[in-house]
Order: structure tokens, then sequence, then C-alpha cells
């Protein structure tokens, strides 16, 4: 199979179609908490191609159902929430959160058949601020257990962003460490992760150049591990004997953990990016702290990033607000200071689903290419009857040691060594 075909089968995720079978065997984010208050009103969800209704029984449980009544397809988000379930306003027919019809009163003795109808349902577990659902087939695995779902609900925060554009160009965005010398470079930063630590000066001094922060002197470096890639960059330029290290991992099928850049955030950041369809998808960030609450201000300044609803302030119908002048001695990109914006603009701009057949891939681009030839790997697995990585059944192999990192080290320590070692200090 040539390679933008293999390539074609990732961009897919509609049901029945080999990367979408792929997603629906581990546990999705189908919302976040706070849009389904205690009480609140059914909310209509598009996940993985499919129209679904998310809600709250009496007792305050999720559940998921597939949003058109089986009786004649009305929308069951405009339901009442009563009697152990959610009824539809058209015939009055009332299902739980396993999609069991549990009253038709249009029927005499409220549906006589009610038992046999099984509407379809999928399992929720409600973790980190986010209501989390499993669309495969058969029992659901187990709910993994990565360390910043697991933290006190005060120790990690989450939110969304719609992006327009399909889910794989953003996650693998994420594992492209290159760029963060350029689109994320700014007169503060000199490049995200710096080389040696240096004070940022109140206002810009020097040029912004267009060749990047610290063109010629980085590498790239990436590795398999039991549930991903483990992504390096290298950055020379600190001192002759160390060197700035900058780890990410990437989780199949659909996330990667990268260094927080937050003051006061003692952990890392994820991004879960999850297909609405094939050309719209949500980007789920988790900030959480291993040691205590997670600061105020950072909400705070998430909030000021997105509308109400999850949309970004900058967007391409507004040109993501560029200020031209700024990339004079401000800002590479020109869009501001957001990491958001500034990769929401290049994800994007690569159009709703990126003709990856005339890309040209070279030596930074190493934990790109691993990353989709292992999610490649696993659909083909999959389609093959096996499996996939990360799907887990026995309690005693629940345990994922995601690591990340920004920092400097001695030429004496090899970087993928300094990831083992990362990894033994995660508690299981």
């Amino acid at each position: 199979m040539a390679a933008n075909q293999a390539v074609e089968l990732l961009v897919r995720t509609d049901p029945g179609t080999p990367c979408g079978e792929l997603m629906r065997r581990y546990w999705q984010p189908a919302a976040l908490a706070e849009e389904l208050p205690e009480g609140g009103a059914p909310l209509a969800v598009r996940l993985l191609g499919e129209d679904l209704v998310l809600f709250r029984d009496n007792q305050g449980r999720p559940g998921l159902l597939a949003l058109h009544c089986s009786h004649r397809g009305a929308d069951l988000s405009y339901g009442r929430i009563e009697d152990g379930g959610l009824r539809c306003i058209y015939h009055g027919w009332l299902y739980d959160i396993q999609g069991r019809c549990l009253d038709q009163p249009g029927e005499p003795g409220g549906g006589a058949h009610r038992d046999s109808i099984r509407h379809p349902a999928y399992p929720c577990v409600e973790k980190a601020g986010i209501i989390f659902a499993y669309l495969g087939p058969g029992e659901a695995p187990l709910f993994p257990k990565y360390e910043f779902l697991n933290v006190p609900d005060e120790q990690v925060y989450a939110t969304k962003l719609l992006h327009e554009c399909n889910y794989l160009q953003a996650n693998e965005g994420n594992i492209d460490l290159s760029h963060l010398s350029f689109l994320h470079y700014n007169y503060m930063n000199k490049g995200i992760g710096g080389g040696a630590k240096r004070s940022a000066p109140e206002t810009p001094s020097e040029p912004i150049s267009g060749r990047g922060a610290v063109p010629t002197v980085e590498t790239a470096d990436a590795e398999l591990t039991g549930f991903g890639v483990r992504s390096y960059k290298i950055r020379r330029d600190v001192a002759p004997d160390q060197y700035q290290l900058y780890l990410t991992e990437f989780v199949l099928p659909n996330f990667t953990a990268f260094p927080s850049i937050l003051r006061g955030v003692g952990g890392y950041m994820v991004n879960w990016h999850v297909p609405i369809d094939d050309t719209h998808h949500w980007k789920y960030t988790f900030i959480f702290n291993r040691e205590r609450q997670v600061e105020r201000d950072w909400r705070e300044r998430a909030s000021g990033l997105r509308t109400p609803d999850y949309r970004p302030v900058r967007n391409k119908r507004n040109r993501y607000l560029q200020d031209r002048k700024s990339m004079q001695r401000e800002s590479y990109s020109g869009i501001g200071f957001d990491f958001v914006a500034q990769d929401l603009w290049v994800t994007e701009g690569q159009g709703p689903i990126q003709d990856r057949s005339s890309e040209h891939l070279v030596s930074m681009d190493k934990a790109v290419l691993a990353a989709r030839k292992l999610l490649l790997t696993a659909v083909y697995n999959l389609m093959e009857g096996r499996e996939p990585p990360n799907v887990v059944r026995d309690p005693s192999q629940n345990g994922f040691r995601i690591v990340a990192f920004n920092g400097v080290l001695s030429n004496a320590k090899n970087w993928r060594e300094h990831g083992k070692d990362l990894e033994a200090e995660v508690k299981a």
C-alpha cells in the first residue's frame, strides 16, 4: 500500500472505518463535566462520526445514547430527565443509561414488548472533570490509570477547544518538536525550552531572526515505548558540557504529554485530540500538579482564550489576529504569545484533511514518522483480529508511567537514560 494511501486510513474515523474501529477500542473524552451539570439539560454530542446524546439520570450518573429515538427517530437531546432515565418528548418512550426501554406510555400496560428494545448505549466514566465514553464492541476495557486522571480533582484542570480540521494534524503537531524554535519563538522565551536559562527583558531589544531561535544546533531522537512514542529534542547551545533536553510522550491512540510551561505546575500537560468527524475535532487539554492545587490564575487565563462554547477567540475568520509588525521584534509568528492559537493556525491551515502525499519529511521528523507507523501498525493488527496496545483488561497491567521533561543535562547523561530515570520516578 502506498504511503499516502496508508495515512488515509488514519484520518477516517467514522463507524466501520479501520481507524474508527481502533479509536473505539479506547476510552475517549466525550464532554467536559461542566457541560453537563446536575439537573441540566441533555447534551447533543458528535463523536467519531456518531450523533449521540449525553445526559445525567436522576442519580447524577452520566449516560450516552444514540441521538435518535428507537421509536420514530426523534432527537433525544430535547428529552425529559425523569423516572430513572431520559424520556423522549415525541411519544414518551423512556430509556435508562444502559439503553433499556423502561416505558412506552402510549402502549397498553406501558409496552408489552418494551424489554426487547435495546437502544444504542455506551458506558461512561467521569474523571478529572471529563466524561469519558467507550464506543467499542463487547465489554469495555479497564479505565486506564494515567497519572493525570488519578490525582485529586483540585490538582487537575481540563478544558477543550474546537479545531476545524482532522484530528491527526493536531495530534502530529504535538509530536513535531522542531517547530517550537520557530512558530513559538518570541523575545521572551528565545525559543521554547531555551538554551541556558535567560531572564526575559521587559521590552524586546533584538530583531526576531527568520531562521528561528537556534538554527542548526538541534537534533531529534525517538523511541518506542510500551504504549506509544517517546520524543526527544536535543539543543546544543547551552555550554560545552551540557545540552537542553525537551521530552514528550505520545500515547496511543490520540494524546501527547508534554512539559508544563506554566508557573507553579509540577507535572505535565496533555493534549488529547478527539474526532468529532473527519474534518473537525475537540482538543482536550489537561493540566495537573503532582503536589498541590492547580493555580486559579491558569484557569482564568484559559477562559480568555476561548468563547463560552469552547471556540477559539483567535481563529481562521479573523486570521488569528496576526500582527505583522510584532513579527519584527516580539513574536516569530505575529500570532501573539498564545501557543494554543499558534498551533491552531498551522493545523487548520493545513486544510480540513491535510494532503500528506506532497509532504517531505526530514531528520527532525523522526518522532512524527515513528508515531504514524505505530498507529498504522495498531490499525493493521486490529484488522487482523489482534487487540491493540493500551487496551487493558488485566488489573495488574493497568499502570502507565508517562513522563515529560524540559531542562539542562550534562553531556555525560544520555537523554534516553534520563527518560528511563524519569519513568522510574512515576508512581505506578
